[in-house]
């Protein structure tokens, strides 16, 4: 036996009208109620001579250009089963959606929308609307976006979420805090540990809130480095992709403060020096945006990008580079001869567009902050290196407006050490634990999936209801 599904995807059927023509058993009750007094149903030569005369009636509108009636007659068809070519055949059906996709090809943006939505309303299948429009499912997709459509299925969802969210709050004692416990208990790290040492390994959750704006200068950090952002049509898409533990929590948490994002799972490439990792499963996160929702240009040359920098303030350019080490940045501390030697750094890759970053930065710290970087050349990538004194300067210019949860919890550990609010033993003991493994399977690595799973849902926030606040911490 085979089980029957029924999906909904932005609001459409996707398993269409019922192919044997029968549709659902009816209930005894209305049987008995309809038994000698409902008029029969029509039959099938009847039904065709119906649609006959509403298409041709459809037809006459569209030749008087009353879209309106147009409208109305495509509703009449639809609810006459003139869609259904197990009840009429395929040659009305094909007459149908002709009427459907003339009146598409002679509307504008607005009645295009109310008639995706009329649609929606009438149960009719995504597969058959995507026929009548004459187009594939991903460009379908993006009207169902445009028009809001698929905004409200998810707007549904993010209804249902927020309640059991609300569940979890009010009856298990559930929030943020919980969820970045569950986050470092899933990579073996105790936070307890951390805690009675003075440190809050969940500080990386205030301010999220204060990157509602996508004018912070975190954004545009960001984008030089992990953040991918796309002119779509008639609109803007970012993307983070991850198969990291940590950053699979992150990453939709940070674009949920701007809008729900979209998720994608699928198989990803096995990355150098995680040869322990037989498969890799890649998680994508995408927010779609209006056209003119993203402040920032989108492809960037030098001159430009310096420009931008130079009119950064002092904030505003921390900011913009605790982005950049949210991305792709690394903080590091190598153990030697019973000494911790510290470094900050930002990658890019030698063969992409992002290869001039890393001389316009360094160039800028060093003017504004007075702080000296060095790029090193690796085999597929550059770094624009900062250690010893310089990465602890940076680090107290830049760490209170990083937001990723071990980048940030490594940086208030140095910096807790070099202000000797703990010893170099106690540092060396907590430091461990945020280590990767090296030469061995590692939890931090390619177990995005199961982090998500274990955090969720609390990788969803809700403006006010971000718990974990300090109202004497700059934002």
């Amino acid at each position: 036996m085979h089980r029957i599904r029924c999906i909904t995807v932005g609001g459409f059927k996707t398993n269409g009208p019922p192919k044997n023509g029968k549709g659902p058993m009816e209930s005894e009750e209305y049987q008995k109620m309809n038994k000698g007094a409902s008029p029969s149903r029509p039959t099938q030569a009847g039904r065709i001579e119906t649609c006959t005369e509403l298409i041709s009636k459809a037809m006459r509108c569209l030749e008087n250009n009353d879209k309106r009636c147009v409208m109305r007659k495509i509703e009449e068809l639809i609810k006459a089963n003139c869609y259904n070519g197990n009840m009429v055949g395929n040659e009305i059906v094909s007459s149908v959606k002709d009427v459907v996709h003339k009146l598409w090809l002679s509307s504008g943006d607005e009645l295009r929308c109310e008639l995706l939505r009329m649609l929606r309303s009438l149960d009719t299948s995504k597969n058959w609307v995507r026929d009548a429009l004459g187009m594939n499912t991903k460009r379908l997709n993006k009207w169902l976006v445009r028009c809001n459509i698929n905004g409200e299925s998810r707007m549904t969802r993010n209804n249902i979420i927020e309640n059991i969210e609300d569940l979890l709050r009010d009856v298990l004692g559930w929030d943020e805090i919980v969820m970045c416990n569950e986050l470092w208990r899933f990579i073996g790290v105790d936070t307890d540990a951390f805690r009675r040492h003075g440190i809050e390994p969940c500080i990386w959750l205030i301010g999220l809130e204060g990157l509602r704006s996508l004018k912070r200068p975190y954004w545009l950090g960001l984008r030089a480095s992990d953040l991918a952002v796309r002119r779509r049509e008639k609109g803007v898409e970012l993307k983070l992709r991850t198969t990291n533990t940590i950053d699979a929590v992150f990453f939709p948490m940070l674009l949920n403060i701007v809008k729900t994002p979209r998720p994608e799972i699928e198989w990803g490439r096995i990355i150098p020096g995680t040869r322990h990792a037989t498969k890799s499963i890649a998680l994508s996160f995408y927010v779609d945006l209006g056209p003119n929702e993203w402040p920032w240009p989108i492809n960037l040359n030098a001159d430009e990008f310096e420009r931008i920098l130079n009119g950064f303030n002092d904030e505003g350019l921390a900011m913009f580079v605790a982005g950049m080490i949210d991305g792709d940045g690394l903080v590091r501390c190598i153990f030697k001869d019973n000494n911790a030697y510290v470094h900050v750094g930002i990658t890019a890759c030698k063969k992409c567009h992002k290869s001039y970053i890393l001389n316009v930065l360094r160039r800028v710290i060093a003017e504004r902050f007075g702080i000296a970087g060095s790029i090193e050349s690796q085999r597929a990538a550059n770094v624009l290196v900062f250690s010893g004194e310089d990465a602890i300067r940076l680090l107290r210019r830049v760490t209170k407006y990083m937001h990723h949860p071990l980048k940030r919890l490594r940086a208030e550990l140095i910096l807790a050490l070099y202000d000797e609010r703990i010893s170099l033993e106690v540092f060396g003991k907590l430091y461990e634990q945020t280590e990767y493994e090296r030469r061995a399977p590692d939890v931090k690595r390619s177990h995005g999936l199961e982090a998500l799973a274990q955090a969720a849902p609390q990788t969803h926030t809700h403006g006010a209801k971000t718990i974990f606040q300090n109202p004497n911490r700059e934002i």
